[in-house]
């Protein structure tokens, strides 16, 4: 597998990224975790308009999905070629309804469902493409979930955004790369069932035996230096920040 960041800012772009958004290949797949603020625009940068084979949304805050609204327009609107096929896309229960109202004008109730093929996500297992792929809800005041990316032999977890739980432990056991979020500062915020700290994520990789950890999700407000510094104490493996454009191969 390999694994491109298209976007991974928290909360809101920096001047340096995106929102969430990662885009995972194999076998010439490509499946996309998140669309947030701005990763449309960043995702032309690593693969065509008309390339994604499969999108999953973790959750339906803005800095997750919000780019999905412009996504409809290039999908819907297209006139070289025709309009697309509907494109296969996971999110929590209400996706469809929850991108129909952010858009606000779309040419009719069901004119989303043109393009996109939504499949409502639940706790677990099933394929996608040549992945086979499990999602666990994580701690988070929306319907949020966790997913773990497998594919020959090797796998991938992003938490999503989560407080600390034992779901997200279980979910990056033994992974080769956990791809954890980090918003918080550790004895800064403490706000249960929300987001995680540098050290919080570190504890969870180290708990979950996770081969590398790479801290995603930090807001512009948010000193990465810190929370990677915080996650290295708590954790043995390779840590590093993630960055825009940054590649794994997994």
């Amino acid at each position: 597998m390999k694994l491109t960041v298209v976007g991974c800012s928290g909360s809101f772009p920096s001047a340096e990224s995106a929102c969430s958004s990662y885009l995972v290949e194999a076998d010439g797949f490509r499946l996309l975790l998140d669309m947030g603020n701005g990763a449309l625009g960043e995702l032309q940068r690593h693969c065509g308009l008309y390339d994604l084979d499969a999108i999953f949304l973790s959750h339906l805050h803005a800095d997750h999905c919000i780019d999905m609204c412009g996504y409809f327009v290039a999908r819907y609107y297209r006139h070289d070629g025709g309009r697309c096929a509907p494109l296969p896309v996971y999110g929590p229960e209400g996706t469809e309804h929850r991108l129909t109202t952010a858009y606000a004008d779309t040419p009719s109730a069901s004119s989303m469902s043109e393009v996109f093929d939504f499949h409502t996500v639940k706790p677990s297992t099933f394929d996608v493409g040549p992945f086979t792929v499990h999602t666990e809800r994580v701690a988070h005041p929306v319907e949020a979930y966790g997913i773990r990316v497998e594919h020959g032999g090797r796998s991938l977890t992003y938490s999503g955004d989560t407080g600390a739980t034992p779901v997200l432990d279980e979910l990056a056991r033994d992974t080769d790369l956990f791809l954890c979020e980090a918003a918080f500062t550790h004895g800064k915020e403490n706000i249960p069932d929300l987001h995680l700290n540098g050290r919080e994520a570190g504890q969870s990789a180290a708990r979950a035996g996770a081969r590398r950890l790479v801290l995603t999700h930090i807001p512009p407000w948010t000193d990465p230096e810190v929370n990677l510094a915080d996650a290295r104490e708590v954790y043995d493996g390779a840590v590093e920040v993630a960055a825009a454009g940054a590649v794994y191969e997994i």
